[in-house]
């Protein structure tokens, strides 16, 4: 454990993690060190390739990554990691919408693949967006944590850390289904779509840089799991411990229920 000035420092396993101030400065972390992994990458390939994730959890790391000066934006073809079977893009939820918005309309890339929630074979959309994906071979994901505990849509009972495709159509479980309203993206809870098109949880860890932005109240009982509970489907964000190249972010509120976990000699690591 490491402590500088207001931020701090920890690893769980393999897991690195930062504990700052509020959410705004855990955004600005990440989008520094997704940044600095941007221009390091751009060294060594003339094109390449990074997943990002949408939500609440993720906005504050995008305004903070979109408004640093000198990215090798032109260089960038860019994926997303999930959508919703039948939303339109214009729909408030979208999240094709959610990214030109918050990423696309910011900042000028080489390309930027989107998911068709609106595909009329769904199936096959997956087949053909996990193609394009692996033919890219993303070196950086930005990525959040679900309240139940998912990457991606990959929610605990669909979840598959050998799954054998990179990118499937799944039925969203209640509490995914609950977060979503309760975020606003939706009216209510009946209005949340059942089903979504995902990466997979092997398309994700195939990617050699993970950052993770996780602020919130909301989020501390599932940080607390994430970093306590054995590694398993039944808390896929369990699995984030094991990659060789991993950090997560998070502020006060997420992490207000792991003081006592990350200060414990017997399951910490130097950082």
């Amino acid at each position: 454990m490491k402590q500088d000035g207001s931020v701090q420092n920890y690893q769980v396993d393999k897991l690195r993690i930062e504990i700052h101030p509020t959410h705004e400065a855990a955004g600005a972390a990440a989008a520094q060190a997704a940044a600095d992994a941007l221009i390091d990458i751009a060294k060594r390939r003339e094109s390449l390739a990074v997943i990002f994730a949408t939500g609440a959890s993720q906005l504050d790391a995008l305004r903070a990554l979109t408004a640093i000066s000198g990215l090798p934006w032109s260089q960038v073809r860019g994926f997303h990691m999930d959508e919703y079977v039948g939303i339109p893009a214009d729909h408030p939820a979208s999240f094709r919408r959610y990214l030109r918005e918050n990423l696309t309309q910011k900042v000028r890339m080489q390309e930027f693949f989107e998911i068709d929630g609106t595909a009329s074979d769904p199936e096959q959309a997956c087949k053909d967006y996990a193609i394009k994906l692996r033919s890219a071979d993303p070196q950086l994901c930005l990525l959040g944590i679900g309240e139940n505990g998912h990457l991606a849509f990959n929610d605990p009972g669909v979840a598959d850390f050998n799954d054998p495709v990179d990118m499937k159509v799944v039925q969203l479980d209640s509490a995914c289904r609950q977060q979503q309203a309760a975020e606003g993206w939706f009216k209510s809870f009946q209005d949340v779509p059942e089903w979504a098109m995902t990466l997979t949880i092997p398309a994700l860890f195939r990617v050699p840089t993970l950052i993770a932005s996780v602020p919130g109240p909301r989020k501390a009982a599932i940080v607390r799991r994430a970093l306590e509970d054995s590694i398993s489907t039944a808390c896929p964000a369990t699995l984030l411990r094991t990659h060789p190249d991993a950090t997560v972010y998070l502020d006060r509120e997420s992490s207000a229920q792991v003081m006592d976990l990350l200060q414990s000699s017997t399951v910490v690591g130097k950082s």
